[in-house]
């Protein structure tokens, strides 16, 4: 009998493909090869003792079907659930609830199980720690998650069926006085002058500002008390101090970082300047995982905290044009030193009772914080002009209501102060877009209308202005992935939804589609802009280059080059085109 040699060669091809092909899916709990009792407990061996499970999960205390249930830690777990810094101090839990589908809520009228949650946990404390976990599943083909604090806007942080390496304990801080070193390809060294410091990838901001300030020194970082560095400078990191010295990842040195492959790597602009620059902005569980940052420091700088207003009558058929105006004058503010927390509020009361206005007043307030300045009459003088532009165009229909400023002797006293005291355990989503000078000075009808549009969904608006000169200046080295829209940007604004409740996914929906369609005409009004990837809808429609601009290809080939085999998956991360989460939890291929 003789064959064609064609259909013998496709013969062959098709078994071939039978014992090469890749298994559609990440291995699951359940599975028939999902490892044994045996190999979880050799890797615990491997990993001196650190490896945890998410059994009981965290809100088990208040439900009787669980082991545990305890009255007494029942009210205690609900007191603290709303504390960020709880949940950067459990090994599963994150600060949003729809990200672990309400596994198991501190609530005895909802059900309470471990499957929203990463089943295995590697508590990590070295790098040869998170070498083992990233081994590990990548043998197994188990799908892989990184948890630092778990302050985390688009859900990474967390998932079903998988084994998550957290890295809250890889908490080293040492200090370089005076010059760095840089390690090059040949490995000789690179002096760099200045101060330094580098920090494990589970230190919290405020962690790293103390260290600093003992040195007299103040470190570029964000206003949230368990935000940890790891995360942090996946995503850029924005600062009220950026605008001198700017983006945190524009002050990075040096990372060290544990690859795909399973390789502990120092990478600098010198050493694997790919991933050194897709690491800087590229996000985070997607290149592999942070351990360690080297960053530059700065000398301690003395704060003054400014807050202002610009109120009007909620009822005024001016409003929207006086909050027009108002966020008009941001990119000027900031020129003039000026950074800090900005609030659309359409419920504010009066700050001054004898002013004409009604009790509750609508506007624009402002927190903003000024560096090294020494003439107490200054907020005065850069608020003139402002205020003279009020008393022409709505005299007095409109107040700007300015406060002395209250000064502070450094970064840390300042922050100490001033952190962000927003609440977690809920369930929110939320938007955000980069704003240049020509979106909020070019067309005022333009603006009106977008800011009208972006304030639906909750009647509140942030208006950050933690960008300016420092970060449109910056020079880092060997560039970094942030989107190149940062460089020119004013203004990071933001909106999240209405809280909406567990396990109804009909509002949970609406409330995505209102949150969406709110802000398109902010996305419209910048069209050449984006958002930033660390406080943004994960549901964007076009998140590759709303995150990353013309960034994207270039993290898409870097991606496949060192993470050909997708050990991560994140969403909405670089290359997770390929894979879905089904509705039970499965990360699959997409064929």
């Amino acid at each position: 009998m003789n064959l064609d040699p064609s259909l013998l060669f496709l013969f062959f091809a098709l078994v071939n493909a039978g014992f090469t092909s890749k298994p559609d899916c990440k291995t699951f709990p359940g599975d028939e090869v999902w490892p044994s009792e045996a190999i979880w407990t050799t890797l615990n061996h491997t990993l001196d003792g650190r490896l945890l499970t998410s059994s009981p999960p965290p809100g088990a205390a208040c439900h009787v079907d669980q082991t545990y249930p305890n009255v007494r830690e029942c009210q205690r777990l609900k007191e603290d659930w709303t504390r960020y810094q709880w949940h950067s101090e459990d090994p599963v839990s994150v600060m949003w609830d729809q990200f672990t589908n309400y596994s198991c809520l501190p609530d005895p009228s909802f059900p309470c199980s471990s499957q929203g949650y990463p089943p295995y946990v590697i508590n990590a404390s070295t790098s040869e720690h998170v070498k083992a976990g990233i081994d590990f599943a990548k043998e197994h083909n188990i799908r892989l998650v990184v948890k630092n604090t778990g302050h985390d806007f688009i859900g990474r942080s967390i998932g079903p069926g998988a084994i998550s390496i957290w890295t809250h304990h890889l908490n080293t801080i040492e200090y370089h006085p005076d010059h760095f070193h840089l390690l090059r390809s040949d490995g000789t060294m690179e002096t760099i002058d200045g101060n330094a410091m580098t920090v494990g990838a589970g230190v919290q901001l405020y962690e790293a500002y103390r260290a600093a300030d003992r040195y007299q020194q103040t470190v570029v970082g964000g206003n949230g008390k368990s935000v940890g560095f790891g995360g942090y400078i996946t995503g850029g990191g924005h600062s009220f101090i950026s605008s001198h010295f700017g983006l945190a990842v524009d002050n990075v040195l040096q990372i060290e970082v544990v690859t795909p492959g399973g390789e502990i790597l120092t990478v600098n602009q010198f050493r694997h300047p790919d991933l050194f620059w897709a690491l800087r902005g590229g996000g985070g569980s997607t290149f592999g995982v942070i351990t360690k940052v080297t960053m530059s420091t700065h000398p301690k700088v003395k704060v003054s905290n400014v807050n202002w207003m610009i109120v009007t009558d909620p009822k005024a058929t001016y409003l929207w044009d006086v909050i027009a105006y108002a966020a008009s004058t941001l990119p000027y503010l900031v020129d003039s030193g000026l950074a800090g927390k900005n609030y659309i509020n359409k419920t504010l009361i009066n700050p001054v009772p004898g002013s004409g206005l009604p009790r509750e007043v609508a506007g624009v307030t402002g927190s903003n914080a000024m560096l090294n300045n020494d003439d107490p009459t200054v907020a005065i003088k850069i608020f003139k002009p402002i205020n003279d532009t009020i008393n022409a165009r709505w005299p007095g229909k409109v107040l700007l209501h300015l406060e002395s400023p209250i000064d502070y002797p450094s970064f840390l006293a300042w922050y100490d102060v001033n952190f962000d005291g927003t609440t977690g355990g809920r369930s929110r989503y939320l938007v955000s877009r980069l704003l240049d000078k020509e979106a909020l000075t070019g067309d005022p009808t333009a603006l009106r209308e977008a800011l009208r549009a972006g304030n639906e969904p909750n009647g509140i608006q942030a208006l950050y202005t933690v960008t300016g000169k420092g970060v449109h200046e910056a020079k880092p080295r060997g560039g970094n992935a942030v989107h190149p829209a940062w460089r020119r940007a004013y203004v990071h604004t933001g909106v999240s939804t209405a809280e909406f409740p567990p396990l109804n996914k009909t509002a949970e929906r609406e409330a995505i589609e209102i949150l969406d369609k709110s802000f398109q005409p902010l996305r419209d009004l910048t069209p050449n802009s984006g958002a930033y990837m660390n406080e943004a809808l994960p549901f964007e429609r076009d998140w590759q280059h709303t995150f990353w601009g013309s960034n994207y290809e270039r993290l898409l080939a870097i991606k496949k080059a060192v993470d050909p085999d997708d050990v991560f998956w994140c969403s909405p991360c670089v290359g997770n085109e390929g894979w879905r989460q089904r509705q039970d939890g499965r990360l699959c291929r997409v064929r």
